[in-house]
């Protein structure tokens, strides 16, 4: 009975033994049809982790003749802040609202016909607005007025940098120029550090000078002008378009100061070094006008300002043009008006002879 048992043991081992290969086998035959995707696992770029000079761009490319799709970080240039425009003295006065029929950038004018004091345009000439550096105009006439040594050499010193709008000036501290070199660049090229000088070397220094300045205007008619510097740098210094005009028929008695004014170039040595000085208003170098006496200026609270006196088919024409948009604004609108002058005059003209003719 036991050798039995032992047979039957004996005979289920080996059917154990068989059996187990052979499942095995087909296990793994079965595994080996159904290959495994093998999955390559890439860190993500996420916009979470950027910082805000980065960006991502998405890349696709073929890569042995597989599509590819990829993330890269790329740098971004600093957004630009958007400056606001700077209001203007006349803007904040709602200056810029007032229509003309040239369609004027500038927000003031004023244009007279010298010989019989007709006024022939006006837009908001009554206003007082910062004139800049119109004001040296005035710096010009006292100093004329004054009578000085105008051989004397001038100095420019710490007192006669900008502090106020930190502009430019080809005149370092140090420099040395005669009082009529000074006037010369004043007048024709703006310069800053030449005005201050010449106010501060008048007898009792700046504020006997300003004070002069305010007499003159005073003297003048000048109701609405006041003057606190001799650059018109500051914005304080303030004057009508009808204040003006008076100011540039005063100072155009004076030979000095139309030479001066409407020079187109003009060459100084400070100090031993040459420097050549351009007029900051190019219609002096244009053949087309007949300008006896001018002056520009500029701060952002009194835009770009322009006064001259002119000939016009003969006229003399004063002309006043303060507030302007654009750099080149007040010239443009200063042809504009030359323009409109002499196309007006042949209209008169025109008329006049048709009248003629009816009467004949």
């Amino acid at each position: 009975m036991f050798k039995s048992a032992l047979a039957i043991f004996t005979s289920l081992l080996f059917i154990h033994a068989g059996l187990a290969p052979a499942a095995a086998q087909t296990v793994d035959n079965t595994t080996a049809k159904k290959p495994v995707k093998k999955v390559v696992v890439k860190r993500a770029v996420t916009k979470g982790s950027l910082n805000n000079r980065e960006k991502l761009v998405r890349k696709v490319s073929v890569v042995k003749g597989k599509r590819q799709v990829s993330y890269q970080r790329v740098a971004v240039a600093p957004a630009v802040p958007v400056v606001p425009p700077v209001m203007t003295a006349g803007d904040m006065a709602g200056l810029n609202l007032t229509p003309d029929p040239l369609a004027l950038r500038s927000n003031v004018a004023l244009v007279i016909d010298q010989a019989n004091s007709q006024v022939l345009f006006e837009k908001n000439s009554s206003v007082a607005l910062p004139i800049a550096s119109v004001t040296k105009l005035m710096t010009a006439l006292v100093v004329v007025e004054a009578h000085m040594n105008m051989e004397e050499v001038l100095t420019v010193t710490d007192d006669d940098v900008d502090r106020e709008k930190h502009s430019s000036s080809r005149l370092r501290v140090g420099a040395t120029l005669s009082r009529d070199d000074m006037l010369h660049i004043a007048l024709m090229s703006s310069e800053n550090r030449a005005a201050s000088a010449l106010g501060r070397n008048y007898p009792g220094g700046l504020p006997a000078f300003v004070a002069a300045m305010n007499a003159k205007a005073r003297s003048l008619g000048m109701t609405d002008t006041r003057y606190v510097d001799s650059t018109g740098l500051s914005s304080q210094n303030v004057a009508s378009a009808r204040d003006l005009a008076k100011l540039v028929v005063a100072a155009y008695n004076y030979p000095i100061i139309r030479q001066y004014s409407t020079d187109p170039k003009y060459m100084v040595e400070p100090s031993g070094h040459a420097l050549q000085y351009n007029s900051s208003n190019r219609l002096t170098s244009s053949k087309e006008w007949d300008i006896g006496l001018q002056k520009t200026g500029f701060i952002n609270e009194a835009g770009h300002c322009l006064v001259m006196y002119t000939r016009i088919e003969g006229r003399p024409i004063v002309m006043v043009f303060l507030d302007s948009k654009g750099r080149l604004s007040h010239v443009g609108d200063a042809t504009r008006m030359r323009k409109w002058l002499v196309d007006d005059q042949s209209r008169n003209l025109t008329r006049v002879k048709m009248v003629r003719a009816d009467e004949g």
